[in-house]
């Protein structure tokens, strides 16, 4: 027994056909569009199996329970498209003050036996003048160092 059955109105067939057949979208979007058009139980839909779905285009099983899953408790656009990704501020690990400070050191002169700052200098610096203490594990790398850097021009 399937727990989520799929039943499209025609609005909503015809809305998905249209998706599908214009082709701007992300591949992926079309391709739940055109599982949801495949499972479909309503009276035009073909209803087909989850293994016929799983070979023609290539998904798998819990993919499929998953559209139909999204389809049934958030509607035809929560089924077809992503969800917003949440923002993930706890993982960025140079926050705006240490950027400011990042910034202020480069437009600093060069330690003496140097000619500029090199990101491994920037590192060595940073970590040892950081404004805010830094875990080992928290101590930014030196690409992360370059693409605050490059972030700010």
């Amino acid at each position: 027994m399937r727990k989520y059955t799929v039943e499209l109105s025609h609005s909503q067939r015809e809305e998905l056909e249209t998706f599908v057949s214009q082709g701007k979208a992300s591949a992926r979007a079309i391709t739940h569009a055109h599982v949801l058009l495949k499972i479909d139980r309503g009276s035009q839909g073909p209803a087909w199996s989850q293994a016929q779905v799983q070979q023609a285009y290539h998904v798998g099983e819990s993919t499929i329970k998953r559209i139909a899953r999204r389809f049934v408790e958030g509607g035809l656009h929560d089924a077809r498209d992503r969800r917003p990704q949440p923002e993930r501020p706890q993982k960025r690990k140079i926050n705006g003050e240490m950027e400011a400070y990042l910034l202020a050191t480069t437009c600093s002169p060069a330690p003496s036996g140097y000619q500029r700052w090199s990101l491994r200098l920037l590192e060595d610096r940073f970590l040892e003048l950081a404004p805010l203490p830094i875990e080992d594990t928290m101590a930014p790398s030196r690409e992360t160092i370059r693409r605050a850097l490059k972030k700010t021009n």
